[in-house]
């Protein structure tokens, strides 16, 4: 169902911006895209220095130019200059470049403004006073305190950066504890115990996991909803994810369904054959399951899963699926020992990614390379953000009923 909020004036206007990110805005360039009268996405980049505002605008109309239907922006700057200063208006600058560059492209620009912490402003108002106008007529608006139900939800899960957008929980002693035993117990990849480990500890597992030993089944009770948060889980997930090919194949299993989570362990399974055997494979590969949808008659089971792993593709992951596996992620991680979760952030980032907050998966990215520098996939993620790149299904229509989260770009 979409949620209608309407807003009156500029201000009122600002007051929404948080609610339509998912995050209070700060250092930032944000960008709100139109189709109409309705919002239909929300781009966020680091405010760029006047040297930099040029790049920063072409990056951003880039973007805006894939996304279908956009015809109107409001571009909203953020950031530490004051009002008063020598620049009458802070930000200026990237803001005159982007509504100019983005006349040129043929968007509407609805409205420039920008956010100081003593006040703010529209680069369209002829009368905007020196010291800008009073940030108590954002805080006062009641643009969003007088809208319906939903908007309450949204304004109580409002976190204060983009980089919160994947929260990270606060370790506990007694869990954390537990998960350490159980992670020094654990057959390590080559089917040894760990160091101060004991046998008896994965019996325990076992025993307490039941068929969800099995990676494909414990994805599907953690993305479906009905992980137990228990230590002998979360253990477990954080060991599975420590191993590369399964550590692949749960976050795509995560976000795209059993049916692809199948195919990358059958795929990383072929791969671990054909390597212990020295030769190639002896004939295409077989799976159990029927192809999903997307593979193209021609392609490999590999090109397939390369494609979904670097969202060259308008398959649309299931955002139910990745929030759920987010918020056991985040439980995990929180309460695992330093450089023993680095396959687990690696997820957590490449999920973040797909939902389109890039600077939540970047911030993950940076602590994993921070805990473990020389971790292959780690790098590879810090590379490929680097970049830029947004999946290919933020760009595509959503389907009837389907949640366009990945149009929050942040």
């Amino acid at each position: 169902m979409t949620t209608i909020i309407r807003a009156a004036a500029a201000h009122d206007f600002l007051a929404l911006v948080p609610l339509l990110a998912g995050y209070r805005p700060a250092h930032s360039l944000v960008c709100v895209a139109f189709d109409g009268n309705r919002t239909t996405a929300v781009l966020r980049h680091d405010l760029p220095d006047d040297e930099r505002a040029d790049a920063t605008v072409t990056a951003l109309l880039g973007t805006l130019c894939r996304i279908p239907r956009v015809d109107g922006i409001v571009p909203v700057a953020y950031g530490d200059r004051r009002f008063g200063s020598d620049d009458p208006m802070p930000s200026r600058r990237v803001l005159e470049c982007l509504v100019r560059r983005a006349g040129d492209a043929g968007f509407v620009v609805r409205d420039a403004l920008t956010v100081a912490p003593n006040g703010w402003g529209s680069l369209f108002d002829d009368d905007l006073p020196v010291e800008g106008r009073p940030l108590r007529l954002i805080e006062e608006s009641a643009a969003a305190s007088a809208g319906p139900t939903e908007v309450a939800e949204l304004a109580a899960g409002l976190v204060d950066s983009a980089v919160d957008l994947v929260p990270i929980a606060e370790p506990d002693e007694v869990l954390a504890g537990v998960i350490l035993v159980i992670l020094d117990g654990l057959p390590a990849s080559g089917g040894t115990v760990g160091p101060d480990g004991d046998e008896a500890v994965a019996d325990v597992v076992e025993r307490a996991l039941g068929d969800a030993v099995d990676p494909l089944v414990l994805v599907e009770r953690i993305a479906g909803g009905r992980s137990d948060g228990s230590p002998e889980e979360l253990a477990w997930l954080l060991a599975l994810a420590e191993r590369p090919p399964i550590r692949d194949a749960m976050m795509l299993q995560a976000a795209f369904g059993p049916v692809v989570g199948e195919l990358a362990l059958d795929s990383a399974e072929d791969d671990r054959t054909r390597r212990d055997a020295g030769r190639a494979s002896g004939g295409p590969r077989q799976s159990s399951t029927a192809p999903p949808s997307g593979l193209h008659e021609e392609e490999t089971v590999d090109g397939f899963l390369s494609r979904l792993m670097l969202g060259r593709t308008t398959v649309r992951p299931d955002v139910e699926r990745v929030r759920a596996m987010l918020d056991v992620l985040g439980t995990a991680i929180g309460n695992a020992p330093a450089g023993r979760r680095t396959g687990a952030i690696c997820i957590a980032a490449w999920l973040a990614w797909t939902l389109g907050r890039g600077s939540a998966a970047g911030a993950l990215v940076d602590r994993a390379l921070s805990e473990t520098p020389q971790h292959t996939m780690a790098g590879l993620l810090h590379r490929f953000l680097g970049l830029g790149e947004l999946p290919e299904w933020a760009f595509s229509e959503p389907t009837a009923g389907s949640d366009p989260a990945g149009r929050r770009a942040a």
